[in-house]
């Protein structure tokens, strides 16, 4: 059976489809998938061994210039690609209209989200009549996907915590000094943890001979990161990576210490132990999900509001976190 997946981003997002890949896997022997991804994402879904093609599209690049990108023929190519293979069944697990939008180009029936369930409605008038199905919105993202695989492709829905199918030791590579990884890069303001308890923390953690990794984005993470580091002889600042390399030092670290971000979500997938900061937002439909994942979510009116501005993070004091991190470091020794 060969399905076509329509999960194009964002990170978080991609990662929290892979369980429901898994779970087809074992429920239907033989099964395979190609995956429609936006192109910054294309290498998640190649680590899953389900996925026989990754199909990049770039429709956040494509909206910023659209009269290029029918000059260029990139559009054109791409409905040939969503064309040119013969499907069982095209899953939209987005739920968008931008990615519903893409099911026309494809030859197969069209399975989706019903209305009641799809995060845009309008969406769902793509999929099949008999191919819509109903899930539940109050519980995690994660388990959401899952359930609309199982309905879609008529299996039992497997209980227990979903499992993302992918070999941390193979990303990993060789092992090295044992370090902890600081995620400090986010998107919304209201999202970052305060510089100074970064810095807190890593002296906190350096002082007990931990070895503490940076990675970095942009310029203004690298500045960030740097002045978290500067003068610790435990703490680094990495070279800029691209996904791949990121994902290799994530599955390499002791845990992870991170903000609500993309990047967190993959250490979950890679079954890293980690401590998720959460402000604005709250963790129980889209927190990391996971085992020896902790969840410290702050306190105060602006916590939990989903305001992108508004800071709150300054309640979790870093004295709480390293004791989390400290209990959790313990908590995988004897395991």
């Amino acid at each position: 059976m060969r399905v076509l997946l329509i999960k194009t981003s964002s990170l978080g997002d991609v990662v929290h489809s892979l369980p429901a890949l898994t779970d087809a896997a074992r429920a239907i022997p033989g099964i395979q998938f190609d995956w429609v991804v936006e192109e910054g994402f294309a290498e998640i879904p190649a680590w899953h061994p389900a996925v026989a093609k990754v199909i990049p599209v770039a429709i956040r690049r494509w909206r910023k210039s659209p009269w290029q990108t029918l000059v260029s023929g990139e559009w054109r190519r791409c409905k040939a690609r969503l064309g040119e293979t013969r499907y069982d069944l095209v899953i939209d697990a987005q739920g968008l209209l931008k990615s519903a939008w893409l099911t026309r180009y494809v030859k197969a029936p069209v399975a989706g989200l019903a209305p009641d369930s799809a995060r845009e409605p309008i969406a769902s008038r793509f999929y099949d009549r008999d191919r819509t199905y109903s899930v539940p919105r109050d519980q995690h993202a994660l388990e959401r996907v899952r359930q609309l695989f199982a309905q879609a492709l008529d299996y039992p829905l497997p209980s227990g915590l979903g499992d993302y199918g992918l070999n941390r030791a193979q990303l990993a590579g060789a092992a090295g000094q044992p370090y902890l990884l600081f995620l400090h890069g986010t998107t919304w303001p209201s999202k970052h943890w305060p510089e100074a308890y970064w810095r807190e923390l890593a002296e906190q953690m350096s002082e007990q001979g931990w070895a503490v990794r940076l990675p970095w984005g942009n310029e203004q993470e690298r500045a960030r990161a740097e002045r978290i580091a500067a003068g610790l002889d435990n703490a680094a600042v990495l070279p800029r990576l691209n996904l791949a390399g990121v994902a290799k030092v994530i599955a390499g670290a002791q845990a992870c210490v991170a903000v609500d971000t993309g990047l967190g979500h993959l250490a979950a997938a890679l079954d890293v132990p980690s401590i998720s900061l959460y402000g604005p937002t709250l963790p129980g439909r889209v927190g990391a999900y996971g085992r020896a994942q902790i969840h410290l979510c702050a306190s105060g009116p602006n916590a939990g509001l989903g305001d992108r501005h508004k800071p709150c993070l300054d309640t979790l004091r870093p004295e709480r976190v390293a004791t989390e991190l400290q209990a959790l470091l313990l908590a995988e020794e004897i395991v």
